[in-house]
């Protein structure tokens, strides 16, 4: 099977989306707890576990971006050992 994206590409997409699901998770956390500091001002929402809920969408988004790129750097990988010519 060949790679779809480029080796750079596929790399730097798994790490964004490590780092994107991390600071999401956090996030998550305390608005599901309704951390004061996020649901406490007049500006902020009032309902911390629906934002907590969107969240949590946006980190299985993420997560289906680490796998498909994480397999595509590892096709790299695989490919390189093969003795393929990079161009």
């Amino acid at each position: 099977m060949k790679p779809l994206v480029g080796a750079m590409q596929a790399w730097s997409c798994t790490v964004i989306s490590a780092f994107a699901m991390l600071i999401l998770g956090v996030l998550c956390i305390l608005f599901n707890n309704n951390h004061p500091e996020l649901v406490g001002g007049t500006e902020d929402p009032e309902d911390g576990k629906e934002v907590a809920a969107t969240a949590g969408m946006a980190i299985a988004i993420y997560a289906l971006f680490f796998c498909f790129c994480g397999l595509q750097g590892l096709l790299h990988l695989r490919e390189g050992r093969r003795g393929a010519i990079a161009l």
